[in-house]
């Protein structure tokens, strides 16, 4: 039980500390409103981060279900596992969406633009082109998943240095591609918050873009597939 109750807690904290930055920096009314898009993919990184240090003897710290299945695919996870984990990140997911709203509320009652009420929770592409959008996506994940796997290939990584370096990674990551698709690369991470913006009573919110769902949802499980089968190919000794 306990590793279900941290992957749902952690990926809990990282969309409440992920999503909270970019309502802090977006919506009227907050404090750091204009802070831009630094502030935002390092708070992202860190948001991964600091449920990992906690979770990570707990549960593997995983929080994403495209890392989760492509790591039982290669036979590191157990698939017994995985439905579990899944539905534990997306409840974390939503939650974590909605304690953003509960939070926010009179930021989001200030902000008039649907679409920036709606980038606080999900993510949207900068030009709409689905097979390209869930190209980056997989490009992203693929990056992701197999820098995840790289760590083993370094030596002396104790004390939680794995952990630091998964900040990293995530910040590259946004910093490189993620004006592309605001670079999900989860689809616990968008999908969750997706649906806490579909039934939240948001004033003024407008649509929550289900059509745009699909990239990413497939784009990260087709990214995370393909790290691993790589990553599993490669005569590392």
């Amino acid at each position: 039980m306990l590793p279900y109750i941290a992957e749902f807690l952690g990926t809990m904290m990282l969309i409440l500390l992920g999503d909270g930055v970019v309502a802090n920096v977006t919506l009227n009314k907050s404090g750091m409103k204009g802070a831009g898009s630094i502030q935002i993919t390092f708070a992202w990184g860190l948001a991964v981060m600091v449920p990992a240090f906690i979770f990570g003897k707990a549960s593997g710290a995983s929080f994403n279900p495209a890392l989760t299945i492509a790591l039982a695919a290669d036979g590191s996870f157990p698939w017994s596992q995985v439905p579990g984990y899944i539905v534990a990140q997306f409840a974390g997911a939503f939650v974590g969406a909605v304690l953003v709203y509960i939070l926010f509320k009179g930021q989001f009652d200030a902000t008039e633009d649907q679409g920036t009420k709606l980038g606080v929770f999900c993510t949207a592409p900068s030009i709409p082109n689905t097979v390209l959008n869930i190209v980056s996506e997989a490009i992203g994940t693929f990056i992701l998943v197999f820098a995840i796997k790289g760590i083993a290939q370094v030596d002396g990584l104790a004390g939680g240095l794995d952990k630091f370096l998964v900040f990293g990674i995530i910040v590259s990551i946004g910093m490189s591609l993620g004006g592309l698709t605001g670079y999900a690369i989860n689809p616990a991470r968008d999908l969750g918050p997706r649906l806490a913006h579909a039934v939240l009573p948001i004033q003024g919110k407008g649509s929550s873009n289900w059509g745009y769902g699909i990239v990413p949802l497939l784009g990260p499980v087709i990214g995370a597939l393909a790290a691993v089968g790589l990553y599993a190919v490669i005569p590392w000794a």
